[in-house]
């Protein structure tokens, strides 16, 4: 596999989400609220994984276990989108604190979690950062 226009906007929307999911957790922690810093963090992470995730439907993967080339990763594309709606479900409701559970995990999840996974030698990332490092 390589570099292509679907995988670079992925990829950077991907890591552009990793960095913005944790100012818009702190945004509401403890004592000194940042509402307006929350919400607008809060809407480009929420954007950017909307991106990460429609974009990881056009990328496919023959080599590695698959079903029509989707690999197990795939599956996270639905459950970004339940998380999501769920999230601002709760939020509809003014359930803040089921809001604020299903964002974490989904951070957790998508983003650590997954980010994580694309580290592994036999994925495109990893191939490259083990690579670029001489230890592949």
């Amino acid at each position: 596999m390589q570099m292509t226009p679907v995988i670079a906007v992925h990829m950077t929307a991907a890591l552009l989400a990793v960095a913005t999911g944790p100012v818009a957790l702190w945004a509401r922690r403890g004592r000194a609220q940042h509402p307006r810093l929350h919400r607008a963090f809060g809407y480009a992470w929420v954007t950017l994984m909307l991106v990460t995730a429609v974009s990881a439907l056009f990328i496919r993967d023959f080599s590695l276990p698959n079903i029509a080339g989707y690999t197990p990763i795939h599956l996270l594309v639905p459950v970004v989108f339940a998380s999501l709606f769920g999230a601002f479900w709760m939020l509809a409701r003014r359930n803040v604190a089921g809001h604020r559970k299903v964002m974490q995990a989904l951070y957790f999840t998508a983003c650590i979690a997954a980010g994580a996974f694309t580290l592994l030698p036999q994925r495109y990332l990893g191939q490259a950062l083990w690579g670029a490092l001489g230890l592949a």
